[in-house]
Order: C-alpha cells, then structure tokens, then sequence
C-alpha cells in the first residue's frame, strides 16, 4: 500500500500532467464496478418495463418470438441510458467504501492528498458517463423507441399508414377583443377532418371564432396544404355565417376557397413521436407546433421535457460525487451489499424528487428549469455538503 501511495503522486505523461498512477489506479477498480452496474440495472429496467409487455403480446396478440426479440434489443438501449446514472453511484459507493476500510484514504490524507483530489477519478468517469448518456440519448435511443414501435404497430395492425388516417383535430386558441377593449384568451378556431390520405384532408369542418360576436363555419369536402402560398385550398364547400344569438346571417357555397390558416393540422396528421422517441433538437420542433396551436398545457408540459432531457445526462456526474463522498467518510469494513442497498435508496430518492419536480412544473409551480434542474442542484448540494464533512 505504501508503495502504491508515493507513486500516487507522481504524474504519467502519457495521461497528461493531471493524471496520476493514484487517479489510473481508482479509474481501473471503478470500471469494474460501472460496468457490473450498468448490466445489472439495465437488465432489471427492461425486464419490468419491457419483457413482461413483450411477454403478454405473444402470448395474447399473437406477436411472433422474432419481432419480440428485435423490439426488445431496440429497447435496450433507452435503459442502459437510465442505468448509467445508478451504475455510477453503486461503482464509487463500492470503490471509494472499500478503499476507506483498507485504510487506503487514510494514507493517502497522511502523504498530503485531499479528499477533493481523491475523488478527481471519480469526477473523470462521471464526465464520460454524461458524455455517453448524451449520446444515448440524443442520437441512438429516440430512433430505436421510433422503431419498437413502427415495428410493433406494423405487425400487429396490419396496413398502417405512416400518419393520422382519420378524426384530425386541430385547435388554435388566440385572444379575442371585446367591445369594452378588453383581450380575452379563448378558443379562436377549431379543425377538424375526418379523413386524411396523406395529401387531401376529406370531410373538414371549421369553426373560426376569430372575431367577437361573429362566427363563421366553414364546411368542405376536401382540403389540402398550399406550400407555395403557406395557406389551405378548401373545394366544394359552403360558408355559414352565424350571429351572436345563434341565427344565420348569410350561407356562401364555393366551389374553390382559401384559408389563412397554419399548417399545424398537416404536422398533427403525420406520424408524430412521443416524448421518449424525440431527441433535443425534435423536442424544440415539437415545441414550436403546440405553441402554432396554442395548447398552452403541451407548451408548459414540452418545456419541463425538454429541460429534463437536458438535465439528465448529468445525474452521472451528481451520483459519482454523491457516491464518492459517502464513499470517503471513515468505515471499519466494506460491505458491497451494504453499497448495493444505499445506493438503491439514493437512486429511488433522486427519481420520486424528479418526478415530483416534473408534476410541479407542469403545474407550473416552479418554473420547467428549476423542475427539470432542481434534482441536479439538490444532489449537488448534497454531494458538497458530504465532501466539506469527509475533508474535515
């Protein structure tokens, strides 16, 4: 040990003048550790949350073994996403646990080390765990959730088009002005078709109530999306205009008729992806499509996503120091069940937090950073707080 310990100090130039044999010697008993973690807690996530599904389809939809197998190697990568975060935490809880009960903290303290440069390795894997998170995240685990379920849908309802076949809704809230001045928000103009074949909307009927006191409804067969001029061609159709007391005040028949209205029901009516199946970048361009149709709630519930997404590659970080800094503190003997069940309680802990933060932030009681970010800071906060009582 103490020949270990004043090598520690000195740097290997082919890590660069940071890296120290101490901080290659943590980094190698930490990839062990990370990795096991990793396999073990990636394996419980897709067993409870997708196997048993997969299960249940074959046995009762008829799903056969080979699509199942497929959809269950494409869910795969979405839960070692989430199990980086918890293998980072159980592998320094494990390593840093067992270094303090050899006594191994001990004499790197008494040769001058710190405890903050102790934990440097821990901080080094931690970085590159929330680089690979990212990377999970934004390029690999959106395309292979789309896929799953194209697959799925594919084989158990047979000839489904690549969008929304029929029943498009389409609402778009604005404010109104009232005689007296006043601007209310309220429901502007309501789409809807009742079939789409991919280029013509059939069946569409429009409620504009655009302007107090005057609605206009607009009926017609069919109606497609005019790229060139960014507005709707509606054919054969007819125009009701109708009074504040419920009475018409003039019918127009038309045979053709354009419409200065978004193409938002265009975007509703393609196959869209839910949150799980979107990147960023995918997420920003949703955003901006519930904000055309100013469903304020998708809005607000979009942000909060979009800052959760953001967030979550550095839990790996906030969980490697939390780990390390429980890791540290003095033990008399290392447990690794004892590691495995704490880390457990911190990983249960951080992820009600997250979602108690989400849920408020959809309630827009705090803001989507603070409900995407709050659970980051907090164990920040912690892991600081832990690390200034292990340096005393």
């Amino acid at each position: 040990m103490e020949r270990t310990t004043s090598k520690s100090l000195s740097p290997l130039p082919i890590f660069g003048p940071t890296i120290s044999v101490m901080d290659r010697y943590i980094i190698t008993e930490l990839i062990g550790p990370f990795i096991f973690g990793v396999g073990l807690f990636s394996s419980i996530g897709v067993t409870v949350g997708a196997m048993f599904e997969l299960v249940r389809k074959v046995t009762e939809s008829g799903l056969p073994i080979s699509i199942a197998i497929q959809v269950f190697l494409l869910k795969m990568p979405e839960f070692i996403a989430l199990a980086l975060p918890m293998a980072m935490i159980l592998a320094t809880l494990m390593v840093y646990s067992e270094m303090s009960s050899n006594s191994e903290i001990v004499a790197l303290r008494s040769c001058g080390v710190s405890v903050s440069r102790i934990i440097i390795p821990a901080v080094i894997v931690s970085l590159m765990a929330t680089g690979l998170t990212f990377a999970l995240n934004e390029v690999i685990v959106p395309n292979a959730n789309y896929q799953s379920s194209l697959i799925l849908e594919k084989t158990l309802e047979q000839d489904n088009p690549p969008f929304k076949e029929e029943n498009i809704f389409y609402p778009e809230f604005g404010k109104v002005r009232r005689p007296d001045g006043s601007r209310d928000d309220t429901l502007t103009r309501l789409f809807y078709a009742e079939k789409f074949d991919g280029k013509y909307m059939k069946g569409i009927t429009i409620l504009d109530r655009s302007k107090y006191g005057v609605e206009q409804i607009v009926s017609s067969e069919s109606a497609t999306w005019n790229p060139t001029k960014n507005i709707w061609d509606l054919f054969n159709g007819t125009i009701y205009l109708v009074s504040s007391d419920g009475s018409y005040r003039n019918i127009v028949k038309f045979d053709h008729q354009q419409l200065k209205l978004s193409r938002a029901p265009l975007d509703l009516a393609g196959k869209k992806r839910t949150y799980t199946q979107m990147n960023i970048a995918q997420s920003y361009e949703y955003l901006e499509l519930m904000r055309l149709s100013g469903n304020y709630r998708k809005v607000v519930k979009t942000q909060v996503r979009i800052q959760q997404k953001l967030a979550l590659p550095f839990v790996c970080l906030v969980m490697g120091l939390v780990g390390a800094s429980l890791g540290v503190r003095p033990h008399r003997n290392s447990n690794r069940g004892t590691s495995f069940g704490i880390s457990v309680i911190i990983i249960f802990t951080y992820y009600l937090l997250s979602f108690m933060t989400g849920a408020m932030g959809q309630k827009e009681v705090l803001t989507p950073f603070l409900a995407g970010w709050l659970p980051n800071f907090i164990g920040l906060g912690v892991a600081l707080l832990l690390l200034g009582k292990a340096s005393r």
